[in-house]
């Protein structure tokens, strides 16, 4: 058992029949950390959240969360995680508090004004405080998925695990969910499934991306985005610049130049052995050129649309 690892899987997997639906999950979820659990629709991510909160029993392998076994000790496991679905279903007549109130009454039998101040303060996590005994008939999608967060956070589980929390709100509810996810990590570990990759760096310290059920990459985030460690380079020139880029590639601390056009443009993509020789003569070399006019120079930032792509493209679409 890893203490640092809030959630550790070990070859965990889930068929149905002849369908792999999750294949060897090695997932790690480092304690106090927002991991995004990322990948296309069907890449199996919902599966292995319903393996993790034991809501379907795996073919294989095992989870632990908190160091314990989801299904040996599932109770204890329950009660130190919370959970929203994607789809977050309420009685429609009952208000935001009531709705509170009525999952209160599974984790907590203390004073009734400690658990009104509790109320209070998941509302105001969530932004609710205003719309607090309005009945969630009326709310937004948004408001929704917040009051789910509130349901889930209620009684301050040391996990949290969300699926596709702001998949199918519009931009200002992604946004006011997403500002949550963010004041979250202080509270608690954080796992959210997402298909879209902005959620996942804009928020996430961590991500982990599943393809086909199988898991293809895990790392801080940050490390995902520094792409292989090679300092990159994105020069555009004006006018042709006739061996601009074959002159690129002769020097010694250059790995690779790759060329397009962009309108009247040329667009080279400089890859770097030596990151201060580039930094201190690529921009000179490309000046030398007297027909060379340098339009934008830049390092260049990996999205992580862009890793994603090469980590998916790259393992050739194998199910």
């Amino acid at each position: 058992m890893n203490d640092a690892l809030a959630i550790e899987t070990r070859a965990l997997g889930k068929r149905y029949g002849p369908v792999v639906a999750l294949d060897d999950l090695d997932l790690r979820v480092p304690k106090g950390s927002v991991t995004g659990f990322l990948g296309p629709n069907g890449a199996g991510k919902t599966t292995a959240m319903r393996l993790l909160l034991g809501l379907a029993r795996p073919t294989s392998g095992t989870a632990t969360i908190l160091g314990r076994d989801v299904a040996a000790d599932a109770t204890e496991v329950r009660r130190r995680v919370g959970f929203l679905a994607q789809d977050p279903r309420f009685f429609e007549h009952e208000t935001a508090r009531a709705t509170l109130r009525f999952t209160a009454r599974f984790f907590f039998s203390g004073p009734a004004r400690a658990i009104e101040d509790r109320i209070d303060a998941m509302l105001d996590l969530v932004d609710l405080t205003d719309k607090a005994d309005r009945p969630v008939r009326g709310f937004s999608g948004g408001e929704r998925q917040r009051l789910g967060i509130a349901q889930a956070q209620l009684h301050d589980p040391e996990v949290l695990v969300m699926d596709e929390p702001a998949a199918a709100l519009d931009p200002v509810g992604r946004h006011a969910v997403l500002a949550i996810l963010g004041r979250l990590r202080t509270r608690s570990t954080v796992l959210f499934s997402t298909h879209i990759l902005d959620d996942v760096q804009r928020v996430a310290d961590h991500v982990a991306i599943l393809d086909h059920g199988r898991l293809i990459a895990q790392a801080p985030t940050h490390e995902l985005l520094a792409g292989d460690g090679a300092a990159t380079f994105v020069v555009r020139v004006r006018r042709a610049a006739p061996g601009l880029a074959d002159d690129l590639r002769a020097r010694p601390w250059v790995a690779s130049v790759d060329e397009t056009h962009a309108d009247d443009d040329r667009v080279l993509r400089v890859v770097a052995d030596d990151e201060e020789a580039a930094e201190a003569q690529l921009l000179r070399t490309v000046l030398a050129h007297p027909d060379a006019i340098v339009v934008d120079f830049r390092r260049h930032a990996f999205e992580l649309e862009e890793v994603f792509m090469n980590l998916v493209n790259g393992r050739g679409g194998a199910a």
